[in-house]
């Protein structure tokens, strides 16, 4: 199972999105996923156990998973992208 943060700057709104999407990915390729809705500045916290962070915030930090950006889950241009790196991150 894989562990993915879905981070925006609250944790609620734009995270709802993303995190709503990740799930039917997974659930449409049979990938089981443990997903994490947090605030950005909660990421550390989760850094040990994480497997791939998807945000639609801006990151400062560097870590030991993959960062996938999201911002364009917002606008709905390059989406499409955006979905395939996420599943090609989950599949591994």
């Amino acid at each position: 199972m894989k562990t993915v943060l879905v981070a925006c700057g609250a944790g609620i709104a734009t995270s709802t999105v993303v995190n709503n999407a990740i799930e039917e990915l997974a659930k449409e390729n049979n990938i089981k996923v443990d997903i994490k809705q947090i605030k950005i500045s909660e990421v550390g916290a989760y850094a040990d156990s994480a497997d791939l962070l998807v945000t639609t915030a801006m990151t400062q930090k560097e870590y030991d998973f993959p960062v996938i950006n999201a911002r364009n889950f917002l606008t709905g241009i390059g989406m499409e992208d955006t979905k395939a790196q996420i599943l090609e991150e989950l599949k591994k």
